[in-house]
């Protein structure tokens, strides 16, 4: 699977999400948030533009004129040369805490002529600090896990009959969709099998064959290297 792969799954997980969810849901917001913390542990690009459209409506993305930056005031000319998609967090490499580049889109991005946040960064609370976002748009981003966003993602698939995207998820394994970005599970296999998240997601995956689909990635751990052989092999007998 190439990376641009991983960038189309995500890009087609989102909005599936939001095509199968009440437009009051406000976990879509986190599921989202869940879907770009694991698109970013891949050399992948910069996607939101595929779906900002859908970000800015379900309140994970945020635009505002270019003049509503809190430093606008004070770094006015900075601003006005703007002329091209930027990241407005710097770095200092050779400083002692510098810990890479993941955190880039913390203070806010720039496609003139406009300001975008996503929640739950430091611009966002500054935003939000000023009164810019009140009420639901305010409120803190919900820690969720990966597998939860994907068991939503996969029912919504199953409407669409889209096999593929069902098994393109499934096949990433049980130490990432349940490890995380760490890969540990803290679950022995009978603590997995009544989770009712692994449950759904699993009786999804049955009845719609998409077993072969996942198999056929190559990210598919297969049990026999996999470091926890024995979750991995539960995982992929249905």
């Amino acid at each position: 699977m190439s990376l641009h792969e991983i960038e189309d799954m995500v890009a087609d997980s989102v909005r599936l999400l939001d095509a199968h969810s009440a437009p009051d849901d406000d976990r879509v917001r986190d599921w989202y948030a869940a879907l770009y913390e694991f698109q970013g542990q891949f050399d992948c690009s910069f996607t939101h533009f595929r779906v900002m459209d859908v970000l800015l409506r379900r309140r994970y993305a945020y635009r505002f004129p270019l003049d509503r930056h809190p430093d606008h005031a004070d770094r006015s000319a900075y601003f006005a040369g703007l002329t091209e998609f930027t990241g407005l967090r710097t770095f200092d490499e050779d400083a002692p805490d510098f810990a890479g580049y993941d955190s880039w889109l913390d203070d806010g991005y720039v496609d003139p002529p406009h300001l975008y946040c996503d929640a739950g960064t430091a611009l966002w609370q500054r935003m939000v600090a000023a009164g810019d976002l009140e009420g639901p748009d305010a409120a803190p981003l919900r820690r969720t896990p990966l597998i939860d966003a994907v068991a939503r993602v996969a029912a919504a698939a199953e409407q669409e009959r889209d096999v593929e995207l069902i098994g393109l998820w499934y096949g990433f394994g049980c130490e990432v969709l349940v490890g995380g970005a760490s890969g540990v599970v803290p679950y022995d296999v009978g603590e997995l099998d009544e989770m009712p998240v692994l449950r759904e997601l699993r009786d999804v995956v049955r009845r719609t064959g998409a077993l072969d689909a996942a198999r056929q990635s190559p990210y598919a751990a297969s049990p026999e290297y996999a470091e926890h052989a024995e979750l991995e092999a539960w995982w992929w007998d249905l």
